[in-house]
């Protein structure tokens, strides 16, 4: 029984926040996950998550250049790792939180 709820409490995180259509190859898209903006990106097929509000000032990552594994805050220049939510470059010092994803079918799903 406590592995029925264990899947269950799982499942219930995730939530889908858009389909592998609107989300091509090397492109990014900023979306609502259980009411959290998340900064979703599409990397050689395999999807990623972090938080989209940059931690320096405030801006939406989803505004800002894709560069490789990387994206570039459109307001004063930090980048984060996409895969890890990590600064690579400053002037944000606080990472980014990232959110599991998984994709079914043609939906995709981040775990909030």
């Amino acid at each position: 029984m406590s592995e029925i709820l264990e899947g269950m409490r799982e499942k219930m995180g995730f939530v889908k926040v858009a389909s592998t259509k609107d989300v091509g190859p090397g492109k990014m898209n900023g979306v609502e996950a259980g009411g959290k903006p998340a900064f979703l990106v599409n990397l050689g097929d395999k999807y990623y998550a972090i938080g989209n509000i940059c931690t320096h000032m405030g801006c939406m990552l989803s505004d800002g250049v894709l560069k490789g594994e990387n994206v570039q805050c459109p307001c004063h220049g930090s980048i984060f790792d996409v895969k890890t939510g990590n600064v690579t470059k400053g002037p944000a010092k606080k990472p980014e939180p990232v959110f599991q994803v998984k994709v079914e079918g043609d939906q995709i799903f981040v775990n909030v």
